[in-house]
């Protein structure tokens, strides 16, 4: 929680202008009181913690890195809570691309960023991967877990929103699909760069996100996020080995009525500096 903790306040505070020396004069402390939460080397006075998380203009929970059960941030809570699975039980076509370029000849660590109801966590956990799973909405994780348990594989499932969270350990595998128009546009740059810092040499991206077009209309499902611009999501590997970067029109029928979408998708590949394979050229 300190770490957390610690990180959220020097984020929150440096994306809403303060300095330091700023926030601790709003505050009646010192500068180096904030230096200390920031650096996880104190925390914050319980009687502080309303003030500080108006300053940064948040709330305690967000700011501690929980989730108020009562805080509904996607339509999908909602939708999750019917007894079948929304999205089916089936994985998705990128699972099989990603298995054959990563196969875990050894057991890969894989994060998937916003897992939903656990199809795809839980093919991969099945084929090998030690997986991490999160996902915004509960009623998600908690079929997530179900489905799991049902295939009898382990998961590392967990409730987290990826506007704040962060991640503190490395990954050899980042698996996200449909997910990451929910990224602000504003928090894109140091999203991104949190999980390229978090990979390790060797690993790999596997990352689709929606962009926008003039000639599709808005889904009738829509869920509230904000597509991203074409080829957007590519400049942010032109450091690592584009395996493969894409972009298609396609149809879909997720809410019962017929649409298109368009999407962007990546397989990135980190190489280590000397510009080989590491640990087995997964």
């Amino acid at each position: 929680m300190e770490l957390r903790l610690a990180e959220n306040i020097a984020r929150f505070r440096k994306s809403r202008g303060y300095t330091q020396e700023e926030l601790a004069k709003r505050l009646s402390i010192s500068s180096q009181a904030v230096s200390k939460w920031e650096n996880a080397q104190s925390l914050p006075d319980i009687s502080l913690l309303p003030a500080l998380a108006g300053l940064l203009e948040t709330d305690i929970d967000t700011l501690m890195g929980y989730i108020p059960k009562k805080k509904a941030v996607t339509p999908y809570e909602e939708r999750y809570k019917i007894e079948e699975y929304y999205w089916g039980t089936m994985p998705g076509e990128m699972c099989l691309e990603l298995l054959r370029r990563c196969y875990p000849t050894r057991p890969l660590r894989l994060l998937e960023v916003g897992c939903g109801e656990g199809k795809d966590a839980v093919f991969f956990a099945r084929n090998g991967y030690q997986v991490t799973a999160f996902d915004v909405t509960e009623s998600g994780i908690e079929k997530a877990k179900r489905l799991a348990d049902i295939h009898q594989v382990e998961v590392n499932f967990f409730r987290a929103d990826l506007h704040d969270y962060r991640l503190d350990e490395e990954f050899d595998v980042i698996y996200s699909s449909g997910v990451f128009h929910h990224i602000l546009p504003e928090l894109r740059r140091e999203i991104m760069e949190n999980y390229i810092a978090h990979t390790a040499p060797g690993g790999m991206h596997a990352i689709n996100v929606f962009v926008e077009k003039p000639f599709i209309p808005v889904p009738p499902d829509s869920d509230g996020g904000e597509n991203w611009v074409s080829g957007e999501l590519f400049t942010y590997y032109r450091d690592w080995l584009l395996e493969e970067c894409r972009e298609t029109v396609f149809d879909c029928r997720s809410g019962g009525i017929g649409h298109k979408h368009c999407m962007d998708t990546v397989f990135a590949r980190k190489l280590p500096e000397n510009g080989g394979k590491e640990n087995g050229g997964f």
